[in-house]
């Protein structure tokens, strides 16, 4: 059995990249097939492997956005010839489920949600954009929504990475997906014996994921808050912040930085919703507790009461609330932490493999 793997792009490293590492575990022959490629910006699990790259690639050049090609990567992935395969996996939150597979191969696309860009973030595509631009990019988006609808009709299976997706999955191509997690180093975590007395958050810091709201709300409880992470947000981040001396901002740290203040931490504070979500996984695999936006992707993975607590308005006075009865509330960190290793890396091979051969024999 002859299997390729197609990813949307591999310049930066994050859980997408985390899914096709794991893919490559469970295919160590399959080449990866992708639109752009910066081997410098990803881990070494990444380099040094069979990756085949798109008519978008250009040579020698370390530093790529990908956002620049987004309206030509729907022909780049239908330009790859996969007639010698017959199994393709596709790792698709864009255009990568759009590659086209001779007749009797078997298309599974691992997705982690339709295209953002064409449909629930395409406000906050256009945003800022001056007025021809912006009606010039939602005529693209229109048209590239068609193209993502007929291009979702080229995959036998769906794979969602979370329950919110399969509902997307759902609405946006009338097509049925089972869920499987995205995988979490959980391995990688232990419990620590050391109980910190500070909330983390730990994060890309940009608008959507409204750490405003954990700001906020701890300088008003006058909590200690540990702010891990870069992004275009950190600095409105720190002007909320501003006067209060029990807020830190640490910037990016290495993993094992990561890892003690996760370990240590009072609890995880979440409050955007995501398509799933490691980090509270990952929080959870060091037995501590995650306060989240009850919406998204982490409804998989926490449980409300046991392994976290949810509140359901993105406010301050909700965020406060939901701190104070974490802070009411007794948990087993052995018992989170056996919730968290469900989410592992060996679990997702075990269940993609047994799917991928249960389909496979079915066609």
């Amino acid at each position: 059995m002859k299997v390729a793997i197609v990813h949307d792009w591999l310049t930066n490293m994050g859980g997408a990249e985390q899914v096709v590492i794991n893919m490559k575990k469970c295919y160590k022959d399959a080449p990866i097939y992708t639109s752009l490629y910066t081997p410098d910006n990803l881990s070494d699990e990444l380099k040094n492997i069979d990756v085949r790259t798109s008519c978008l690639q250009k040579k020698n050049k370390k530093q790529i956005n990908h956002k620049k090609y987004y309206p030509f990567m729907p022909t780049a992935f239908e330009r790859f010839d996969l007639n010698e395969y017959d199994v393709v996996i596709s790792s698709s939150s864009c255009c990568a489920k759009g590659v086209i597979t001779k007749p009797n191969s078997v298309h599974i696309c691992y997705c982690h949600t339709p295209m953002r860009y064409a449909w629930d973030k395409r406000d906050e595509y256009t945003e800022g954009m001056g007025k021809l631009k912006k009606k010039l990019i939602r005529i693209l988006l229109h048209y590239m929504r068609i193209w993502d609808v007929v291009s979702s009709n080229r995959v036998d299976y769906f794979i969602a990475n979370s329950n919110e997706v399969k509902t997307r999955i759902q609405k946006h191509y009338k097509r049925d997906s089972i869920v499987i997690n995205p995988p979490v180093r959980c391995k990688f975590f232990d419990i620590s014996k050391t109980d910190g007395d500070y909330y983390l958050v730990l994060s890309r810091l940009v608008g959507y994921k409204r750490f405003d709201l954990a700001v906020k709300a701890c300088k008003e409880l006058n909590k200690k808050l540990v702010v891990i992470g870069e992004g275009p947000e950190r600095a409105n981040l720190e002007k909320i912040a501003e006067g209060n001396k029990n807020i830190t901002f640490l910037g990016r740290q290495s993993d094992e930085m990561v890892k003690k203040y996760m370990s240590e931490c009072k609890a995880l504070l979440f409050p955007g919703e995501e398509d799933f979500g490691i980090v509270p996984v990952e929080v959870q695999a060091c037995g501590r507790p995650v306060i989240a936006y009850g919406k998204g992707g982490v409804l998989d993975s926490v449980i409300d009461g046991k392994t976290g607590i949810f509140f359901m308005n993105q406010t301050v006075e909700d965020v406060k609330t939901a701190i104070q009865k974490l802070e009411n509330t007794k948990f087993d960190k052995e018992e989170i932490r056996k919730h968290a290793m469900q989410f592992d890396e060996e679990e997702f091979r075990k269940k993609l493999t047994e799917f991928v051969e249960k389909v496979v024999e079915e066609k």
